[in-house]
């Protein structure tokens, strides 16, 4: 079954808006600019490496050094897990048919996994 184009474009403004907020976490925690942040995700998705992005792409990232690269690459993965989970839990709440607005919030809001699980235990 195909998803039509308003579930289409619905997927896209929240795969967008929550890589934003990815961004602007990982810019916040590192002390760095979200536009070096964006481009040095763009970089590791499209399978740079960070030893790479320091060495030879210092200028789209604006001289982002290797600790810095490698702590930006470790947020990244941990938070895209996160979302994830969190949409898993979802998913599994609302099929049971437990989820209320307030847990939504909850789940949505939560920053670590420690606490998504916690909150998905009961």
């Amino acid at each position: 079954m195909q998803d039509s184009p308003t579930r289409d474009t619905a997927k896209t403004a929240a795969t967008t808006a929550t890589n934003e907020q990815i961004t602007q976490t990982i810019a916040s925690e590192l002390s760095v600019d979200p536009a070096r942040v964006r481009a040095t995700i763009a970089l590791l998705d499209e399978g740079a490496t960070v030893p790479f992005i320091a060495r030879y792409r210092k200028e789209i990232t604006g001289g982002l050094d290797d600790t810095q690269l490698r702590s930006l690459e470790q947020q990244l993965h941990y938070l895209r897990e996160l979302e994830d989970r969190k949409a898993t839990i979802l998913r599994s709440i609302e099929q049971q048919g437990k989820l209320t607005d307030e847990l939504r919030r909850s789940i949505l809001e939560v920053t670590t996994k420690a606490r998504l699980e916690d909150l998905y235990l009961p």
